[in-house]
């Protein structure tokens, strides 16, 4: 298919701005979303991504409903302090693209995405191709990773595993975090369906990380078909909490305790199993380093700013709140303690704020609902339309709240900024204001609060 949306005139160049070539990049493709392999795999070839991943690197790739950017983290950050050059490829972003491609957890600069952009973009016209967005940008994160000369590749799939543009690399290493009921459009409306599109990341002979006690059929079968060594949380590693600083880490080889990292436990156990079924070379003494040091914005991201307690989590379907609220409950009890033994409490009770919005296509009715029935002290929900097309309105979001909550718990506004400022304002020092919800949810709140100009 040729490039008909826009004309060479318009295309960018090496002197471009990083902010002109994404915006050119959304307009290339008519479709923001456009599953498969077909237009993709030629440029990939003519780039020669493919075939330097297979000859030079090793490659975790990491798919799954949930947990996938816990998961790449800390694969990532153990392979780093091993020693690996490790390349890390995530989406979406929250505050700035560059987010979406590390090396040794440095995010690569403007300069290096331009110039992989130009080569994609020139690779593109060759092949007489037009791509979406996310493959423009996948293609120009895997040229990058090629010409950093990379050991380790870990790398986040996008949307589902098999059609994913991601899919085009071989792993040596596949992980599946769990399989739940997102995305109904594009991957189905049952596990079985979304599991055979998540085990699309299997190759013959590799050996495959499932994070979950429960697989689906469609898995156990591409497990069979590529006689794939699995290994299965809950069956050949497990994980328990020791106290708040230590947690315990088994699998039938070792046993382990090791630092509490600041990410989920069902997460980094699943990275560690990863991590130590692999070649590479990982001693002890690079897991703890890599534990202790590991962070990722907007996972159970914990922080005090503007004179109050912040909790943001990108928690954006029901297994996703799931994982919230088992932090978050113990979190609560450890703030309302702490709270409740400061002299200069107000006489207010001590509650939870949300700033809370979700995109149209998620199942916004089974997200408040686990929210709301979770026994939090939750007095308010400021909510607002997120700036993107998939955007759910601030009506549509009153509205499924109203079946939940008071109508004078709900406060409304046009934009995240102007609901990031209410919230200050509508709060105490002593509250919790947890920010969920979607990626884009957590991104504008937190550009809100770093323009700090809330007052």
């Amino acid at each position: 298919m040729s490039d008909s949306t826009v004309s060479n005139s318009n295309i960018p160049n090496e002197h471009s701005s990083l902010t002109e070539w994404l915006d050119y990049m959304q307009q290339i493709h008519v479709s923001a979303i456009d599953m498969g392999l077909s237009r993709v795999l030629p440029v990939a070839e003519a780039l020669g991504v493919v075939q330097s991943a297979k000859d030079d690197a090793y490659v975790f790739t990491v798919a799954g409903t949930n947990g996938k950017g816990s998961t790449t983290a800390v694969i990532a950050q153990i392979c780093q302090a091993a020693g690996y050059k490790t390349a890390l490829y995530q989406s979406p972003h929250l505050s700035v693209f560059n987010e979406r491609v590390r090396i040794n957890g440095e995010m690569v600069s403007d300069e290096t995405l331009i110039d992989a952009f130009s080569k994609v973009e020139a690779a593109r016209l060759q092949c007489a191709l037009t791509l979406s967005f996310f493959e423009m940008t996948t293609l120009a994160a895997l040229l990058i990773f090629a010409e950093a000369d990379c050991d380790v590749w870990v790398l986040e799939v996008g949307l589902g595993g098999r059609l994913d543009v991601v899919n085009i690399i071989d792993p040596d290493m596949a992980v599946i975090t769990n399989i739940a009921i997102d995305h109904v459009d594009w991957l189905g409306d049952n596990v079985e369906d979304i599991g055979r599109e998540k085990a699309g990341i299997l190759r013959d002979g590799i050996t495959l990380v499932y994070g979950d006690k429960t697989m689906p059929a469609s898995v156990q079968q591409a497990i069979a078909t590529h006689q794939a060594t699995c290994y299965q949380a809950g069956q050949d590693f497990n994980y328990r909490e020791v106290d708040t600083d230590v947690w315990q880490y088994s699998n039938a080889a070792v046993t382990m305790q090791l630092p509490r990292p600041a990410l989920s436990l069902t997460n980094t156990s699943n990275a560690l199993s990863a991590v130590l079924a692999s070649p590479l070379n990982i001693d002890k003494s690079a897991i703890e380093q890599a534990l202790q040091t590991v962070k990722l914005a907007g996972r159970f991201d914990y922080r005090e700013t503007h004179n109050r307690h912040w909790l943001f989590d990108v928690a954006h379907n029901e297994q996703g709140v799931e994982f919230l609220l088992a932090q978050l409950l113990p979190l609560w009890q450890q703030h309302l303690a702490t709270q409740n033994s400061c002299a200069h409490l107000s006489s207010k009770p001590v509650s939870i704020k949300m700033l809370f919005s979700m995109l149209g296509d998620k199942d916004i009715k089974k997200v408040v609902q686990r929210l709301t029935e979770a026994g939090l002290p939750i007095s308010d929900w400021f909510i607002a339309e997120i700036d993107y097309p998939r955007a759910a309105s601030t009506e549509k979001l009153q509205g499924i709240l109203t079946s939940y909550v008071d109508s004078a718990q709900i406060h409304e506004f046009r934009r995240l900024s102007e609901a990031t400022a209410a919230v200050i304002k509508g709060s105490q020092a002593q509250d919790l204001i947890v920010v969920c919800g979607s990626f884009h949810t957590i991104g504008e709140a937190l550009a809100a609060l770093a323009a700090d100009n809330l007052n």
